[in-house]
């Protein structure tokens, strides 16, 4: 979901040294950006960044790269980093359509999609963000043995996620229709924003983690 408008967002944004403005340039060189060799992991539709912030924190060895298409959500993962800044974490914002023009083959071991918008109507299904126009997007940069994680309390969307595995070329590691009473699933588990709130009405929460 998007947040209104926060005025002055794009110029806080546009200022910061966190955000990434042209991450284009860096592509095959996210590792220098870094300053090591530590896996590179993105969450795409970060929202207001609980999560990969929480990931980032527990987490020192690994680099963190948020994606966001909205000024004004970006803005409250910035505040949050101002708070406690990451040296292992960093973001964009930008239309995930463009994805695969910023990372290099092989660049990322790992991608989250945490309640990403479900884009209802059939004509908007190739926007939906585990589609498999993106999973092809994804193929173009993640590692061979890469995994992508995808969360959802949009059952219509799950099931279509899954329905595009296959014609994709992707197949799945683990599934689980109920996440918070599944032990072995709900291991590390970092929730979001979202994720608390639906958990908190008794709303089941979709898992699933894939690879090629």
């Amino acid at each position: 979901m998007r947040l209104r408008n926060i005025s002055g967002s794009r110029d806080i944004i546009a200022e910061s040294p966190l955000v990434i403005h042209e991450p284009e340039k860096i592509k095959g060189k996210w590792s220098e950006l870094f300053g090591n060799n530590f896996p590179i992991r993105i969450e795409v539709g970060m929202g207001k960044g609980r999560f990969i912030c929480e990931l980032a924190r527990n987490n020192p060895d690994i680099n963190y790269i948020g994606i966001e298409k909205y000024s004004s959500v970006l803005l409250r993962a910035l505040q949050k980093m101002e708070e406690e800044p990451l040296p292992n974490l960093l973001f964009i914002r930008m239309d995930a359509e463009n994805i695969a023009e910023i990372f290099d083959k092989e660049e990322v071991d790992r991608i989250y999609l945490n309640f990403s918008d479900p884009w209802p109507k059939d004509r908007h299904a190739k926007r939906r963000l585990p589609s498999r126009e993106f999973l092809t997007r994804y193929d173009r940069f993640l590692k061979k043995d890469g995994v992508l994680e995808f969360k959802t309390d949009n059952k219509e969307l799950f099931d279509f996620a899954l329905e595009e595995l296959d014609p994709a070329g992707w197949k799945t590691v683990r599934v689980t229709y109920d996440l918070h009473h599944d032990i072995e699933m709900m291991e590390g588990n970092v929730m979001t924003e979202y994720e608390e709130k639906f958990s908190s009405k008794g709303n089941p929460i979709y898992k699933y983690i894939i690879q090629r």
